[in-house]
């Protein structure tokens, strides 16, 4: 039988375990990085130099009394238009879920979009998990035989070194 001490030293093991395999965190992507949301910034460079995935957020950081955030469609983000717009901010710390794998389109609704206040950004789907494996393998294409275990066979091994 088991002590409690040792099946605490057990339990907070797993949990350690457990947090270090399944941590997913979303991203906040601020928009201009350190300049924000302002006039006269290339944010076509900044926007290819990011990648977004599904469940990110993408923030917006700007003078609510000056400028504010306008989710528009292909047209409006072309014509720095209104056209098709399906959300608007002003809050000057706006936080947008990216909720959807697809192109989304965003513009300065009060005349910044003529000064290059428009982002464009496509997000992606999460990546697949990595595949895990729960047997040990028993085949190796290491000269020396050593066998590649997965963090399923090691913590196997320790709960069974347990007992």
């Amino acid at each position: 039988m088991m002590s409690t001490s040792r099946l605490t030293q057990l339990i907070i093991y797993l949990l350690f375990i457990a947090a270090a395999t399944s941590t997913v965190s979303a991203t906040d992507h601020i928009v201009g990085a350190n300049r924000g949301w302002n006039p006269g910034i290339n944010y076509t460079l900044w926007a290819n130099n990011q990648t977004f995935y599904v469940g990110d957020f993408i923030s917006f950081r700007y003078q609510k009394t000056q400028y504010n955030v306008i989710e528009v469609n292909k047209t409006g983000y072309d014509n720095c238009t209104l056209d098709g717009a399906v959300g608007n901010w002003s809050s000057g710390k706006d936080f947008i879920l990216l909720n959807k794998t697809q192109r989304y389109y965003f513009i300065c609704g009060t005349g910044g979009c003529f000064n290059g206040m428009k982002v464009t950004i496509r997000v992606h789907p999460l990546p697949a998990p990595p595949p895990s494996t729960v047997a040990v393998s028993t085949h190796s294409s290491t000269s020396d035989g050593a066998c590649n275990l997965s963090i399923f066979s090691v913590l196997f091994m320790v709960l069974a070194s347990l007992f």
